[in-house]
């Protein structure tokens, strides 16, 4: 699949064809949403073969920075993310994915979403301490991952 070149200012903020921008490294970044709740998950990244294969199989696909491939969300845990939109930004160069979870959880350590933790400001100011907005695990990682080594 080739995506489409991108064109000029008018056909990508508000043109009818996708033109997404991949930057230096090839990456686009993608934010991922629970479908239902509105929840915001996570945050990855996709190469133009994790949004091909997203596109193609309706199961989330990412890029991984810190190992250097390509990965299904729940290859390994069975933490998967069933599509059901994909948009894009204004610019066209951020994703947004609204997905079903399967297994319930999108964060690899456990819990449901990545965004588990709150930073505590008051008056602005801060400590830096964090309030844990989950308070259980949806799955064990360890039981799941083993080697320490997530999807």
């Amino acid at each position: 699949m080739d995506f489409p070149q991108r064109g000029d200012l008018a056909a990508i903020e508000e043109g009818r064809q996708l033109q997404a921008h991949f930057d230096a490294q090839g990456l686009i970044p993608c934010i991922t949403q629970d479908d239902q709740s509105g929840d915001v998950l996570m945050l990855g990244w996709m190469n133009r073969d994790a949004l091909r294969l997203t596109i193609e199989t309706g199961m989330a696909h990412y890029w991984s920075r810190a190992r250097q491939r390509l990965w299904r969300k729940g290859e390994r845990s069975g933490q998967a993310q069933r599509v059901r939109h994909i948009l894009i930004d204004d610019d066209q160069d951020c994703l947004l994915l609204k997905v079903d979870l399967i297994g319930g959880a999108s964060c690899h350590v456990g819990y449901r979403s990545c965004f588990f933790r709150e930073l505590n400001i008051h008056a602005g100011k801060t400590d830096f301490s964090l309030t844990f907005l989950e308070t259980r695990k949806v799955y064990d990682p360890v039981a799941a991952y083993g080697d320490g080594q997530h999807d």
